[in-house]
């Protein structure tokens, strides 16, 4: 299963931050942070980016935890049996923020398991 969370700063003209997870072209889930009442604080771009990595990570850490399993796997019919549990999920693609990997770059890689990735992802953003 291939994942895509996604966070967006609007801008100081609309303090909102924004974090959407995909499946498939479809959003899972979304998440919106307002920041108006913090809009004067002094080195608000570096908050600011620090509240966006803290969300996306959170996002993260629900998709982790199976908070959104019930949107993302169909529950089974009453008469079809069904495996209603996976031993592991694999992402092909979860972007942080911050600047996008080229094209060549994201096909490069191989396919990595959600426990490898945010593994990969934390021991980046440690500081």
């Amino acid at each position: 299963m291939a994942f895509h969370i996604q966070t967006e700063d609007s801008g100081i003209r609309n303090p909102q931050i924004t974090t959407l997870l995909y499946r498939g072209g479809s959003i899972i889930a979304s998440k919106k942070t307002d920041y108006s009442d913090i809009i004067m604080a002094e080195m608000l771009e570096k908050v600011v980016e620090d509240l966006m990595k803290e969300q996306h990570k959170d996002m993260l850490r629900r998709l982790k935890s199976g908070e959104f399993d019930n949107r993302i796997i169909p529950a089974p019919e009453a008469d079809s049996p069904q495996k209603t549990s996976q031993a592991s999920t694999t992402v092909s693609q979860i972007t942080p923020p911050g600047p996008h990997p080229s094209e060549q770059e994201k096909h490069s890689h191989p396919e990595k398991t959600l426990d490898e990735i945010i593994f990969d992802y934390l021991a980046s953003t440690k500081d």
